[in-house]
């Protein structure tokens, strides 16, 4: 069977002409709604002025639900960071460890980036993925980035993409957010989200 493989691969990389024909005088009926989900790498870009007037004007799309899906949401913030002036960065401090290796949850800038969604009738796509620094299997290599128009895109992978030290921590984060936003929302409301975990795997 092997050595059909290179038979077929010229069979589909041979050029061919094709022809294709569009009837416009038929009318087949409406385009399903496709533009619902939109996104960021830029999280905290939600809750700045020119976030929340995009956001707004998302929201009143219609007449289907819109959903709004953004990367670090769980990265940590560096006490230097300006997180509003970062391309392809954000952070929430969603996660941290006191010195005994203990979780701490602090759902506050989370809480603010959804406030903004759902206040312009936005739905979150929560992304509950990339590791708290805490959690980064290599805390001395940098785990943040600066990225300009200049960058090679792999300038980016630092310690916010490691593998998380302990799955049982990470999960265990995963369960506190969703549990704390069931608390704070109700059921009903975060049911109708969507929900992923990690990104592109």
């Amino acid at each position: 069977m092997p050595f059909l493989l290179p038979i077929l691969l010229a069979s589909l990389a041979a050029a061919r002409d094709v022809s294709i024909s569009i009837d416009t005088s038929t009318l087949l009926g409406d385009l399903p709604p496709i533009a619902r989900f939109f996104g960021a790498d830029e999280p905290n870009y939600a809750y700045s002025p020119d976030g929340e007037a995009l956001l707004s004007e998302l929201g009143e799309l219609g007449p289907h639900q819109t959903y709004f899906r953004t990367h670090n949401l769980l990265t940590t913030c560096d006490p230097i960071d300006d997180v509003s002036a970062r391309l392809k960065w954000g952070c929430t401090n969603a996660y941290t460890e006191d010195t005994n290796g203990n979780p701490i949850y602090n759902w506050t800038i989370i809480d603010r980036i959804f406030d903004s969604y759902l206040e312009r009738g936005v739905k979150p796509y929560a992304q509950i993925s990339f590791t708290p620094k805490a959690l980064a299997s290599d805390p001395v290599e940098p785990y943040t980035f600066m990225f300009n128009e200049t960058n090679t895109y792999n300038v980016i992978y630092t310690g916010w993409s490691h593998v998380p030290t302990s799955w049982e921590k990470y999960g265990e984060l995963a369960y506190q957010w969703v549990k704390h936003e069931v608390e704070l929302r109700g059921e009903d409301e975060v049911n109708s989200w969507y929900w992923e975990v990690w990104n592109e795997v």
